[in-house]
Order: C-alpha cells, then structure tokens, then sequence
C-alpha cells in the first residue's frame, strides 16, 4: 500500500522518503489533499533500451546529410524545369 505525505512533509523528509521507495515503497506526495507525485525506485533499463547512445561519439554525420541528389529531387517534382 502507498504511503501518503503532504508536500511539507516530503520537501522536510525527502530523503527519508527516497530511501522508503529504493526499499520498494511507493510515496503519493499530495498538495491540499489531492495526489500531485508519486515518488518511486528508480529502475535501470534493460534490453534494448540499455542500448541507447551505444553509438554516441562513433560515427560521423556528412554535412549534405540533408541535401536531396537532384534526380531524387526531379522524381519527386520538386525542381522547376
């Protein structure tokens, strides 16, 4: 079951509350008695999302990337001619 805590008492015991949630706990945090947080562990991802950015700093972008050949540019009507 979740804990519930006012906004006051999570600013003043936030680490507390964190290490409540490392523990498995889920804290709602609520301002005037309406839940507005839940403050919950934090998970690694896993499979392939554990793989984003593996290619950062490895390869390089061309700078005409953006630039249409002109035949492409052609078939799709969007030379003058």
């Amino acid at each position: 079951m979740a804990e519930h805590v006012g906004m006051h008492a999570a600013k003043t015991h936030f680490s507390r509350l964190v290490q409540r949630a490392r523990n498995g706990a889920e804290v709602i945090v609520e301002r005037s008695g309406h839940p507005v947080a839940k403050i919950v562990a934090y998970d690694e991802p896993s499979g392939i999302l554990s793989l984003r950015g593996i290619w950062k700093g490895h390869g390089a972008v061309p700078d005409d990337f953006n630039q249409l050949p002109e035949d492409l540019q052609r078939a799709f009507g969007m030379l003058n001619e």
